[in-house]
């Protein structure tokens, strides 16, 4: 299948990169690692004004969407510049809100997501695990329990995690009514899971070239035994390797969104899963040739290239595992 980004498309995806360039991303990040999440909630508001969360909200709630193109787009760009926060999440929880059918929550809170003044967070324990992302910074968290989906009403102890900006929490929920019970909460987790993992993958294809562009340009610097390393053939053919596995896997993560913005459940389901484990095992390619060819500077915290490396990793296993994709691409 050929794809090709329209014109304003593309137009949406540089205006994401203008701003982002110039929001000095990795100081959001550590502030964000660090307990402080003032600087990412500005950002955040900032891509809200874009339109960017607005895109998984129908507009009878004020948003764009439901635009599964368009978020895959935005999200390879946050990727690009590791925005911190439960970006992920947040559109999981509105597709989740969305697909619900129950008016009142609905109302409640997608007209918030959509604007950037609330942040969410989902939690799906069959899916992620017993922890929400971000739980301590957002203002609602969803826990779904089977055909049950309730509110948090706390969060735990923050973890730790491969990436020290994903802070991940266990969710605390009462006992009192649940927010939603029947089939229709299952169903509507299932499609706020693909959605999720749809963003995740997106989000892998951004960072890995994020981290294939700054290992370029400091091959490109590096000297050894007088000549730069990215004029050594070993270099070129690492190099070569990641570029191929970011470019299969562009194809696949753009097909996906078409196949969520589709009716056939089951066929998106399975290219969710393809488009998942392919981007995310070609930023963790990517990953490792940075960490192999920057040497030791690789490993330092200093760094800004760690922000990128160890959000890789994580985002390897969120929203399902590689094995668990690959069962879902043959089921």
């Amino acid at each position: 299948m050929k794809f090709l980004l329209d014109d304003e498309q593309r137009d949406f995806a540089r205006s994401l990169d203008a701003l982002l360039s110039a929001a000095d991303t990795p100081s959001v990040v550590r502030a964000w690692a660090g307990g402080d999440p003032a600087a990412g909630r500005a950002l955040w508001e900032r891509l809200a004004q874009a339109g960017v969360f607005a895109l998984a909200v129908p507009e009878r709630y004020e948003g764009l969407g439901p635009l599964p193109v368009e978020l895959a787009v935005a999200f390879e760009q946050l990727g690009r510049y590791a925005v911190p926060g439960p970006v992920v999440e947040t559109v999981a929880a509105a597709a989740f809100l969305e697909r619900l059918g129950q008016p009142e929550p609905a109302a409640a809170w997608l007209p918030s997501l959509a604007s950037g003044k609330a942040v969410a967070s989902l939690c799906v324990p069959s899916v992620c695990g017993p922890y929400a992302l971000d739980a301590d910074a957002a203002d609602t968290v969803l826990v779904v329990d089977g055909d049950t989906v309730r509110l948090a009403e706390s969060a735990g102890p923050v973890q730790p995690s491969a990436d020290p900006a994903r802070r991940l929490a266990r969710p605390v929920v009462g006992t009192g009514d649940p927010l939603a019970r029947g089939q229709a909460v299952a169903d509507a987790a299932a499609y706020a899971a693909d959605m999720a993992a749809l963003g995740t993958a997106a989000q892998a294809l951004g960072v890995g070239r994020a981290l294939l562009e700054h290992t370029v340009r400091y091959a490109r610097q590096r000297t050894q035994f007088g000549q730069v390393i990215g004029s050594f053939q070993a270099v070129k053919h690492r190099l070569a390797d990641t570029l191929v596995a970011l470019e299969f896997a562009q194809p696949l993560v753009h097909s996906a969104a078409l196949a969520m913005a589709g009716a056939d459940r089951a066929a998106a389901t399975r290219e969710v899963a393809a488009a998942k484990v392919t981007a995310c095992e070609a930023a963790y390619t990517a990953a490792r040739t940075a960490l192999h060819l920057h040497g030791a500077l690789g490993y330092t915290d200093e760094l800004d290239l760690s922000l990128w490396i160890r959000k890789a990793r994580a985002l390897r296993t969120a929203w399902g595992t590689p094995s668990r994709c690959r069962a879902r691409v043959l089921s």
